[in-house]
């Protein structure tokens, strides 16, 4: 009886033991709707509107902004320095005065063959090709074309420490124009440039 018993109890160790492993089969999942049938994405929001920075006082073109020229006597001093820059971006010459003085002042402390400055006068339109026809007249010639038409009137080149002057007929940017002032150093006239008109 005992071997009955032991065996009985054995079974039934095995049966419990076998039913704890088993665990029921997992219930079926729902088949997954088709892509067509499942709702869209909500579109992203779009990002909230920012006001457009306020547009800059109208300014002379490349003139970024830089104050006017000051004019005494009918003649104005203005700088340059070694970070290819005037320090104004427009001159206004009094309509009462029948000559011009403009003094250019180089800030800056490299030489003249490596950032030399200069003032060149001519028409807005003529810029491009003054400063074009300038490179190929080299530096002695102070960028400059010798007899150039287009120029009304234009600096020697200098170099940091040193200055210059050029003085000119008022008359000749009386009508025509726009005019722009601007340094004919190779490169230099996209961003040295500003414009000079008679007022």
């Amino acid at each position: 009886m005992n071997v009955k018993l032991t065996l009985l109890a054995t079974a039934c160790v095995l049966a419990l033991s076998a039913c704890g492993e088993k665990s029921p089969p997992p219930a079926a999942e729902p088949a997954a709707e088709p892509a067509a049938a499942a709702e869209p994405a909500p579109a992203p929001e779009p990002a909230p509107a920012t006001e457009a920075p306020a547009e800059p006082a109208a300014t002379a073109p490349g003139a970024d902004a830089k104050p006017a020229a000051t004019v005494a006597n009918c003649a104005t001093e203005i700088e340059s320095n070694d970070a290819m820059q005037y320090n104004v971006g427009s001159i206004a010459v009094p309509a009462s005065c029948s000559e011009f003085k403009i003094t250019l002042k180089h800030t800056g402390k490299l030489p003249v063959t490596a950032m030399g400055h200069n003032v060149v006068i001519a028409k807005a339109a003529d810029m491009q090709g003054v400063a074009a026809d300038g490179i190929a007249a080299g530096a002695a010639a102070a960028y400059v074309k010798a007899d150039d038409a287009r120029v009304i009137a234009h600096t020697s080149l200098v170099g940091g420490g040193e200055s210059t002057s050029v003085s000119f007929a008022v008359s000749k940017i009386k009508d025509g124009g726009p005019y722009e002032f601007f340094c004919s150093f190779p490169g230099h006239s996209a961003l040295m440039k500003g414009t000079i008109a008679v007022q």
